[in-house]
């Protein structure tokens, strides 16, 4: 079982991700959500926060949805957190 707290970056293997963040219908305000910021493409390490805004406008985009944490980052979505899972 992963720890995941606020703030926390690592990278999360593939498979274990249900919901990829690229539809809008799968993220809501307040939702805890996995980011990934512009300076951590390249690595590919997770920032987990909750959803204070919605910054894409479109349905659906192919590298995730865009979103602003309660904490202030801004980011793409990668991981959507499911109610028992993570």
């Amino acid at each position: 079982m992963l720890n995941l707290t606020p703030k926390k970056i690592f990278t999360l293997p593939k498979y274990i991700c249900k919901m990829k963040g690229q539809n809008r219908s799968d993220i809501r305000i307040g939702k805890e959500v996995g980011i990934v910021m512009k300076e951590n493409q390249v690595s590919g390490g997770i920032t987990m926060g909750i959803v204070q805004d919605i910054l894409t406008k479109s349905l659906y985009h192919p590298r995730g949805i865009k979103v602003r944490l309660t904490s202030g980052e801004v980011g793409r979505v990668k991981i959507v957190k499911q109610a028992g899972i993570l």
